[in-house]
């Protein structure tokens, strides 16, 4: 006969446990003897044994008493549902430590690798940092609302940058960002004529992509709002985006952010 003590280290578990398993009455609680101690004979062990391996399995404590019960094919039955359970919890972890990876290299809005690699080449044509991450905010935005079609799209993004209007045109969009708003770091006349040439090769490509019959922008032409907050983050961004978005206008285009013809005037 063992006292609750010697049960506990026998099983490998602590004392504190056999009493809270006592307490949900997962273990049987023996009598006290004449000394006043509970004692436990071998089917005791046993028990707390089978408890202890289906514990450490991951069986939830609320699911023990029904599989200690149960025969053979109930039990087969359960334990492979606890497996199926235990497989997702698996999945959802290791796409938790997906995320705290690519938090940890510094990807806080937790876009696809195929964007990031888009970013670096960026970088790699001499594109400026800060246009680097307003394009990252961008696709952050993006990707939020077309998850699925984001790595679709990067082969074709990819594949812009071998145009160089399109390399040039990110240039200049690096220097007016560098060069701050019109009248400071740039003059009027130079910001003013960058935009122009901007806007120029945007109505350009724009043009060739319509005339090719691709879809307006990425996405839902249709779904407005993920382009109205693009356009927003741009003015957030600098105070020279309205004016870009105008020069689109002028040239025929709804906006920057997507190749959408405006009405023609009669």
């Amino acid at each position: 006969m063992l006292t609750i003590g010697q049960l506990a280290s026998y099983a490998g578990v602590t004392v504190r446990a056999v009493r809270h398993y006592h307490q949900i009455g997962l273990l049987p609680e023996p009598e006290r003897d004449a000394s006043g101690y509970r004692r436990y004979g071998a089917s005791a062990v046993v028990a707390l044994l089978k408890i202890r391996a289906l514990a450490d399995a991951g069986v939830p404590l609320s699911e023990i008493t029904a599989l200690l019960r149960a025969d053979e094919a109930h039990f087969a039955a359960a334990i492979h549902r606890i497996d199926g359970r235990l497989s997702d919890e698996i999945s959802r972890l290791e796409t938790s430590r997906k995320q705290i990876a690519q938090l940890a290299a510094g990807n806080s809005g937790g876009l696809p690798p195929e964007v990031l690699a888009y970013l670096d080449r960026l970088r790699e044509i001499g594109v400026s940092e800060r246009v680097v991450e307003a394009e990252r905010d961008g696709w952050i935005l993006v990707a939020a609302r077309w998850p699925e079609q984001v790595r679709a799209w990067m082969p074709s993004k990819f594949a812009q940058l071998e145009d160089p209007r399109m390399v040039r045109l990110y240039l200049v969009l690096s220097t007016l960002v560098e060069g701050g708003p019109p009248g400071e770091g740039l003059t009027e006349e130079a910001a003013h004529g960058l935009m122009e040439e901007a806007a120029d090769i945007m109505a350009e490509l724009s043009e060739e992509a319509y005339a090719a019959g691709e879809t307006a922008g990425q996405g839902d032409p249709a779904d407005d709002l993920p382009y109205d907050l693009l356009d927003a983050l741009a003015d957030e961004a600098h105070p020279g985006a309205r004016l870009m978005r105008d020069l689109m206008r002028e040239r025929g285009w709804t906006s920057w952010t997507r190749q959408e013809k405006l009405p023609e005037r009669t």
